[in-house]
């Protein structure tokens, strides 16, 4: 069962807002490809530059809820299923059954596996991209929303009611090490990290994508 009686809390440092974007109504998975970062918006994934805030293109997909990268393909949830898009094309290249069947939320790419959140149990799944079948599932005591893998660290975000956090989490126990509290009126429907300082965090219903600055390590600050 997840502990958090030790972790370190802290205030969430929100240092970019991307947003709102035009016909856009709801934010959901966020993703970074070393270069853009990609959001969904239900029916379709965005590409947005970091540095300016401007949307270079879309992908006319389904688009409902967590998004990840391998490297070269998108996965992306879409109601019950995660597909395998070609983000050149946005042609779906293969389909999975999602863990959660339609109750899931962030989805992550790390180890050559998916990590997916399944909203309201609480869970993280590490799935086999090949098939969907689960490997291991790791415990919560929050709401998942959304899931990132960034420098061997695993975190998810969390959003029930008025509260969210972004919470570092031990893979093999479960226990929460770290929690970063966003403002109240700030929810969090997505996570990815830029693998160097900032998280980007899917905004919900405010339509908007937030930049969040990531903990620095002792090794890095030295």
């Amino acid at each position: 069962m997840m502990r958090d009686a030790g972790m370190k809390r802290s205030i969430a440092e929100v240092v970019n807002e991307y947003g709102p974007f035009p016909g856009v109504d709801s934010v959901g998975g966020v993703t970074y490809d070393g270069e853009h970062l990609w959001f969904a918006s239900g029916d379709r994934l965005h590409a947005i530059d970091p540095a300016s805030g401007r949307t270079l293109r879309s992908l006319e997909v389904a688009a409902h809820a967590g998004t990840a990268f391998d490297g070269e393909h998108f996965f992306q949830i879409a109601e019950d299923r995660i597909h395998k898009i070609d983000p050149a094309t946005g042609a779906v290249l293969a389909t999975i059954p999602a863990p959660g069947g339609g109750g899931d939320s962030g989805l992550a790419w790390a180890e050559g596996t998916l990590w997916v959140g399944q909203y309201r149990e609480r869970k993280i799944h590490q799935v086999d991209p090949a098939n969907g079948a689960i490997l291991r599932t790791i415990e919560s005591n929050r709401f998942v929303t959304g899931v990132s893998w960034v420098d061997g660290e695993l975190w998810h975000a969390t959003w029930e009611g008025d509260q969210s956090e972004l919470r570092h989490i031990d893979p093999a126990t479960g226990d929460v090490l770290e929690s970063l509290e966003l403002p109240p009126e700030i929810g969090v429907s997505g996570l990815d990290s830029d693998g160097d300082d900032r998280f980007f965090c899917g905004g919900g219903n405010s339509g908007k994508v937030r930049a969040v600055r990531r903990p620095r390590r002792a090794a890095e600050a030295g």
